[in-house]
């Protein structure tokens, strides 16, 4: 897996393409609701033909939670991290790694 850095959009070429594209559609309208902010999203198009898919999760995500003490003794059977850009870039193997 590969994440981006924060507030790095443009390293990401498809959401740099996208982003100005996505407000422009946001722009003028109400967000009275997040029903209103998807519709909006949703009718964003270019002129490449590039579409947005949008959807609004319905969880709630408790924040500060911490992993249990098994994974913090398993992980590392199951996470290899990079070793230059490790908080970016890392493996995940279902089935571990010896």
């Amino acid at each position: 897996m590969a994440h981006y850095p924060l507030h790095t959009s443009k390293w990401h070429p498809i959401g740099h393409r996208l982003f100005s594209q996505v407000e422009r559609s946001l722009s003028g309208v109400i967000l009275d609701s997040p029903q209103t902010a998807l519709a909006a999203v949703e009718r964003t198009r270019t002129q490449t033909g590039l579409t947005v898919k949008a959807r609004i999760l319905g969880g709630i995500y408790e924040l500060g939670r911490k992993c249990s003490d098994t994974f913090h003794d398993i992980k590392d059977k199951f996470i290899r991290h990079d070793a230059v850009l490790g908080e970016w870039y890392y493996v995940v193997g279902a089935n571990g790694f010896s």
